[in-house]
């Protein structure tokens, strides 16, 4: 062989080595993002121009002076996107530059979470230091096949005796707590959370008050009920991107351990307040409002988040969930959310105002309240026994403005007599000490026992 072909050999060689380098590098780069410009802000409504990402996508604001804000995409126009802020818009200027970011919609999560509070972004509050989570999982979920779930047929043990014994949860329920401000609420979820048979508890503070989330922790959980607990924390003070996050959050790291054969708690605290965060956002992007105030996703959006709560395929673990609702005025039936909310969930456990100034606690309106659940996972006695104490119950209220005035006469109805007779009993059974759980089992017993004993079983 030549020297002259050797030399064209070799000088190939090379060049197919050096094309294979460069290949390699240009695969390793990263694509070339335009950038937009900040045109207007109306609001919470941020609108670019000059670049794309997708719904969901974020991107970074970034003013000349170094303010970086980041933003997500809630809605576009033409060539403008809709952003909406994930923290404080003082000290934007105009003409900001808006970078898209790479569309990550996944969140860390694992062992870590437990005994931590953390915000909607996953940044830790309490002072603990920085997470190491060994897991990660899709913000927004994945649904599962509704014929793939398991059925809910093992009752749920709350520790409340007027909850086990005549409104029983079964363990993947999906439960709404009704009620308006200072009726007992936090009191009652916060029984919940010290006595429910559960692996792990996941708080959802959203759009509550600030102070509150220390006073849950400190107060309610305790350092027994933190070491099974995450609490995730998106206060009334945060934007609504953030509250509307926490929600998706709470329910994501709900579904990671019920992914692991755990049975789960979930506490969201409040579902008015996810709407109204929804509500805010659509909003501010032009959606027309439709039901009093209320533009039609937010509609959408409460049967998306509550439906990835309860049982998972079979075999897997259970969310069992309550989610309070907060009402207008108290009137939980002619108020949007709560009208749409006992549609999607599996019951509703309603606070009575009336019940609460009388110093009744928990203050449980056993008549307005229903678990849809119940006639699957009690026995057919404690169903019998449910449902003779409820019309005993129920005649007592239904006459009680005669009775307080004397008007009602002895002898003219003989089941609003054995009501009278019975009442103290009855509402002695719907008392019961915070600091004192109640078993299934024996709110059963206490039941059969409290009905054979007014002779009414």
């Amino acid at each position: 062989m030549s020297d002259a072909a050797e030399f064209v050999r070799a000088r190939g060689r090379r060049w197919t080595q050096s094309l294979a380098t460069r290949r390699r590098a240009l695969a390793n780069e990263r694509e070339l993002v335009a950038e937009g410009r900040l045109r207007r802000v109306v609001g919470l409504t941020l609108e670019a121009v000059g670049c794309e990402a997708p719904l969901g996508g974020r991107c970074l604001v970034t003013g000349s002076d170094g303010t970086r804000l980041e933003t997500e995409v809630v809605g576009f126009s033409g060539d403008k996107l809709y952003l909406m802020p994930a923290g404080e818009l003082h000290g934007l200027p105009p003409n900001a530059r808006v970078k898209p970011l790479e569309t990550v919609s996944d969140v860390p999560v694992g062992d870590a979470l437990l005994g931590r509070v953390i915000d909607a972004t996953g940044t830790p509050l309490d002072g603990l230091g920085p997470l190491y989570c060994d897991a990660r999982t899709k913000l927004a979920g994945k649904p599962i096949n509704p014929m793939l779930r398991a059925p809910i047929e093992e009752p749920l043990d709350v520790g409340v005796r007027a909850i086990n014994a005549l409104l029983t949860v079964g363990r993947g329920q999906r439960m709404g707590l009704f009620a308006g401000s200072g009726v007992g609420k936090s009191t009652l979820l916060g029984m919940m959370t010290k006595y429910t048979d559960a692996d792990v508890i996941v708080v959802g503070l959203i759009g509550e008050r600030g102070r509150e989330v220390k006073e849950f922790v400190q107060q309610i959980l305790g350092p027994d009920g933190m070491r099974r607990a995450a609490v995730i924390a998106a206060p009334a003070d945060a934007p609504p991107l953030l509250r509307l996050r926490g929600a998706l959050l709470a329910t994501a790291v709900a579904e990671y351990f019920r992914d692991r054969g755990l049975k789960v708690l979930l506490l969201m605290d409040s579902l008015t307040r996810f709407a109204q965060a929804q509500r805010e956002i659509a909003l501010a992007i032009g959606e027309p409002p439709a039901t009093k105030g209320y533009p039609p996703s937010v509609f959408a959006k409460l049967p998306a988040l509550v439906e990835r709560a309860g049982n998972g395929a079979e075999g897997a673990g259970s969310i069992t969930a309550f989610y309070t609702v907060l009402t207008e005025g108290d009137d939980h039936r002619h108020d949007p959310i709560a009208d749409a909310a006992r549609g999607i969930l599996d019951g509703h456990i309603v606070l009575s105002r009336d019940l609460a100034e009388g110093g009744h606690y928990p203050a449980i309106d056993v008549d307005a309240s229903i678990s849809r659940v119940m006639p699957q996972v009690v026995a057919p006695a404690q169903l019998a026994a449910a449902r003779r104490f409820r019309q005993i119950y129920s005649t007592y209220q239904q006459q009680r403005d005669l009775i307080s005035v004397g008007a009602y006469q002895r002898g003219s109805d003989p089941r609003v007599d054995e009501a009278i007779q019975a009442w103290p009993r009855l509402a002695a059974f719907l008392q019961q000490d915070v600091r004192t759980p109640n078993g299934y089992a024996a709110s059963a017993t206490e039941l059969a026992q409290l009905l054979h004993a007014i002779g009414a079983a």
